[in-house]
């Protein structure tokens, strides 16, 4: 019989059913089983490389993607633009920096950031690129070598290379002198682009099983927490760095940066230029050294990938596992229930924790609330600017998470709303949530207080800046039950980073923004208090201001539930209705 022109050859891997070469015998074209000539078949035309391959199918994802609707296209080709034009303007000045002084520190430090980019984006942004799954790719008969370097030149298409690269070249004109270092430059740049993409793949492939788990899924929604508090850092480190003479300060931590690939890649290019070219030399090697290793760890990581069982869910039926679910009663379950008795009020409490703990969209609200409710007050401290007042800060952010307390429940609201049939069934589900909320607030405001008077040193104000805390987070508890009555939206859970429903972010705005007015103006008396005291010299007396604010936000909101709860309950079908949406 005649041959069949063969395809990849197999890896034996998990789901390919071949174990063989991908021939079908080992006779050539014309031999027959008794040796006699036979006529063979015309040869096909010759297969594509497997890198043109995933090139394609790399370009047909981007194509695809910007298929799907309009306002993809739309947010996709305005991404692409700014991308560019900040991209020429970062050229433009690193050219623009040429022959300046510490020019090599900033083009070295840049090329660092460049690449702890690269390593992270992948954790926080799992679903960028479907190509960084590989284990799609299990059940074709692919060699792992072949399909590493197909990948890596698939991963060089698309806009972050591209601005990569113009970051590069910009880094390398701004270090070049000379012919010498021109051509190290010419070997620098590319190269370094290739470690910071293996970088990226190595990463993505060690970490797969995490970025498809929910854990994962939580990364990438808590992904805008980490900007947020990385501008925040920048933005302190330049301050001191401005304080501390300037660029001068890192020249140190240059001169360690350097050596550490792929940074040592553009640091070969300044090396170049003083003439030092075996130091050049030497940082060539070192990058060229780690491309070498992350390609073969990212190898590694494919084989275990496309070999070996998901053991994510191995011991999910085991005995023990379900009669460890089974208690329920572990940790701060146990604890509420030896607070409160058994009712509505624990349920709602254990409820409530649970979804800041497991719902991703919950779960980024109050990391983002926490983190800035720390950072704002303490960072100000630290740069000799803030006050403690700025600790209020804190309460203020996690208050606004009694807003639109319904619409965390989405579509099962309708559970919700079948166990409340009077005012006080609305009451006491109101109350256990504000309950659940003053479990994280209360400790977490006052150790944002604390912590800011004591990098201010300020220890007498202590006193009336937790008494304004809680009065503010009183007052926020009282507007933002009534906000969850009167003006309850609902929450996309499968539309990435919206926050509300289309059309009702009218009702997100007046939700929130006029609550947190209301509040404000609730706080006037306590605040009137205070400012009473300080300007009739009456500044021994302010430690009052603690139990006078404890108290007024209490009673503040518990005459905010009391609102509520009538309208909660007249407004169950309309608030099943808004919630619903998303």
């Amino acid at each position: 019989m005649s041959a069949v022109p063969a395809g990849p050859e197999p890896t034996g891997t998990a789901g390919s059913g071949t174990t063989g070469s991908g021939t079908t015998g080992s006779g050539t074209a014309g031999s027959g089983p008794a040796g006699e000539a036979t006529d063979a078949v015309p040869a096909g035309p010759a297969a594509p490389s497997l890198t043109s391959v995933f090139v394609r199918l790399k370009l047909s994802l981007l194509r695809n993607g910007l298929r799907q609707s309009s306002g993809r296209t739309v947010a996709y080709v305005t991404s692409v633009v700014v991308v560019l034009l900040v991209t020429a303007a970062q050229f433009l000045g690193l050219v623009l920096l040429r022959s300046t002084a510490h020019v090599d520190t900033v083009v070295v430090l840049l090329t660092a950031v460049l690449a702890l980019g690269w390593a992270v984006m992948p954790l926080f942004f799992p679903s960028g690129d479907e190509t960084l799954d590989p284990t799609r790719l299990v059940m074709l008969p692919l060699r792992p070598r072949p399909l590493v370097r197909a990948l890596l030149v698939a991963s060089l298409v698309g806009i972050g290379p591209l601005f990569t690269l113009c970051l590069l070249t910009g880094s390398a004109i701004a270090t070049a002198h000379g012919a010498g270092a021109v051509a190290v430059a010419v070997l620098a740049v590319p190269l370094t682009l290739l470690v910071c993409v293996a970088l990226a793949r190595a990463v993505a492939a060690a970490n797969i099983r995490l970025l498809t788990s929910r854990k994962g899924r939580d990364l990438a929604v808590l992904s805008g927490l980490v900007i947020a508090v990385g501008v925040q850092v920048v933005n302190f480190a330049a301050q001191r760095l401005g304080d501390a003479g300037g660029l001068a300060a890192l020249d140190p931590v240059t001169a360690v940066v350097r050596w550490l690939p792929p940074a040592a890649a553009l640091g070969a290019v300044g090396a170049a230029s003083e003439g030092a070219y075996g130091r050049a030399v030497a940082q060539l090697l070192l990058t060229a050294g780690a491309l070498a290793a992350l390609l073969y760890a990212w190898q590694r990581s494919l084989v275990k990938l496309m070999t070996a069982p998901d053991g994510s869910t191995l011991g999910a039926g085991q005995p023990g596992r379900a009669r460890t679910g089974a208690a329920g009663g572990r940790g701060p379950g146990r604890l509420l229930a030896a607070v409160f008795p058994e009712g509505r009020t624990a349920t709602v409490m254990k409820r409530s924790l649970r979804y800041v703990w497991r719902d991703p969209k919950t779960k980024a609200a109050w990391a983002t609330s926490l983190a800035i409710g720390l950072i704002v007050p303490l960072f100000n401290a630290l740069q000799g600017q803030g006050t403690i007042y700025f600790a209020c800060f804190a309460a203020g952010m996690l208050g606004i998470q009694m807003y639109n307390q319904f619409g965390q429940d989405t579509s099962a609201f309708w559970m919700v709303a079948l166990t409340i049939s009077s005012t006080r069934d609305a009451y006491l589900e109101l109350r256990a949530r504000a309950l659940a909320l003053l479990v994280v607030t209360l400790p977490y405001a006052t150790l944002v207080t604390v912590a800011t008077a004591a990098v201010l040193g300020n220890w007498g104000a202590l006193p009336e800046a937790l008494g304004l805390s809680f009065a503010l987070l009183g007052a926020m508890l009282a507007t933002g039950a009534v906000a969850s009555a009167r003006f309850p939206y609902s929450i996309p859970q499968d539309s990435g980073y919206k926050n509300v429903a289309p059309g009702q972010a009218g009702l997100a705005w007046i939700s929130i923004f006029g609550g947190m007015l209301g509040a404000a103006l609730l706080c006037a008396p306590v605040l009137a208090l205070t400012i009473w005291l300080h300007v009739t010299d009456l500044g021994d007396l302010t430690w009052l201001l603690l139990p006078v604010g404890t108290v007024y936000g209490a009673l503040i909101a518990l005459g905010g539930l009391r609102l509520a709860a009538p309208q909660t309950a007249r407004r169950l079908p309309e608030i099943l209705t808004a919630v619903s949406k998303g």
